[in-house]
């Protein structure tokens, strides 16, 4: 296992960085959390018609750039940093790696096309009312065979469900646990956008009322591959995460310099040292999950079960506190609206929860390692 990036991939992480450096400024997040659709159509094409963002981990065949899990890490790494407003996750981390873990190459090549080429704004919906990471409890049934499926039932804190043209749904059959596509504008299909505490990352409820859908994979068979995808969402949203954390190290320590109080830097002061130490090593530590959690997916690695929970349990409670100290280190201008400090607080508190909250992923790991 080596955990140094290649020369390569550190130029990528360079260009994306720069791209959000001009396209991700605090007056663009703040412009595009406060639309309804949370993003700019002008910087997606960008991103994937200039930077081939989209489709950096799709397979050449399906009109992809082919590159593997490590790649697309260090892009999601950025973004966490810049707190892109995109629908970027759910387009690339869940939906995306949804189809290539189907073993269906009739839906790869019906629909990574399009997201390779940022057509297509995709997304998974797994979620019931009661917010279940539990694949089983689905809260869609679908009914029919072959080209004639409607599904029925609501799937609830979607995200970028109001914006997808391409709907992933779980739902259960007669066979069992089963993946479908659905297009937007189907009929029976109402989507309602819901008010977050992370305005940054949009989440919606859609409800299904005999909506037409079509099977993706075998019917019943979906279970491993939705697995396999949870696994690898959950070690790009630690990457994510690690991105997040960085930058509010990099801005706590920043003000620290330059905050004077009683006549000298505030991070002369031993209590505001010790924060800053904590925070460096949450920052370090959450790397090391998540560039092994990285690892085991660009190996294909029987280890990335393991280390994407830990990676997710671990570097949720490393953005989370790291994002709580930034604002305590600021003082009083911290808490307020005009201040970038809660942006990172609430991304990291709606990270946290999304695809499994630690607790769940602990539970997880002690269950994959036998305790």
């Amino acid at each position: 296992m080596n955990f140094g990036f290649s020369e390569e991939q550190e130029e990528l992480r360079k260009m994306v960085k720069r791209f959000l450096d001009d396209k991700s400024p605090e007056t663009e997040v703040r412009r595009l959390m406060a639309t309804t659709e949370g993003y700019d159509p002008a910087v997606w094409n960008q991103m994937a018609e200039e930077l081939g963002l989209q489709g950096l981990g799709i397979p050449e065949e399906f009109g992809g750039q082919g590159f593997g899990p490590v790649e697309l890490y260090v892009v999601f790494e950025e973004m966490g940093a810049a707190l892109l407003c995109a629908p970027y996750f759910s387009t690339v981390a869940l939906a995306a790696n949804a189809l290539l873990n189907s073993g269906d190459d009739a839906a790869k090549s019906a629909y990574l096309p399009g997201i390779a080429s940022g057509e297509t704004i995709a997304t998974l919906a797994l979620n019931d009312d009661a917010g279940s990471w539990d694949l089983e409890s689905t809260g869609v049934t679908a009914t029919g065979t072959g080209s004639d499926v409607t599904l029925s039932g609501v799937k609830n804190y979607v995200l970028d469900g109001n914006t997808a043209n391409l709907i992933l749904v779980t739902a259960t059959s007669a066979q069992g646990l089963s993946l479908y596509a659905v297009d937007a504008a189907a009929a029976g299909l109402t989507r309602t956008a819901l008010p977050t505490m992370d305005q940054t990352r949009k989440q919606s409820r859609l409800e299904f009322s005999n909506t037409p859908a079509t099977l993706i994979g075998t019917d019943g068979g979906a279970l491993a591959g939705l697995e396999r995808t949870l696994q690898m969402a959950a070690a790009a949203l630690a990457a994510e995460q690690v991105g997040g954390a960085q930058r509010v190290l990099n801005n706590a320590v920043d003000y620290a310099k330059n905050r004077v109080q009683f006549g000298r830097p505030i991070g002369s002061f031993q209590a505001i040292k010790h924060k800053c130490a904590d925070m460096l090593l949450d920052v370090e530590s959450a790397k090391s999950a998540a560039y092994y959690a990285a690892w085991a997916a660009q190996e294909d690695s029987d280890e990335l079960p393991i280390a994407a929970s830990l990676a997710k349990s671990f570097c949720s409670e490393a953005y989370f506190h790291c994002a709580a100290e930034n604002i305590q280190i600021h003082g009083g201008i911290g808490f307020t609206w005009e201040h970038h400090a809660h942006l990172y607080f609430k991304r990291a508190k709606s990270t946290e929860l999304l695809l499994g909250d630690p607790a769940y992923h602990r539970e997880l790991l002690a269950q994959r390692l036998g305790i």
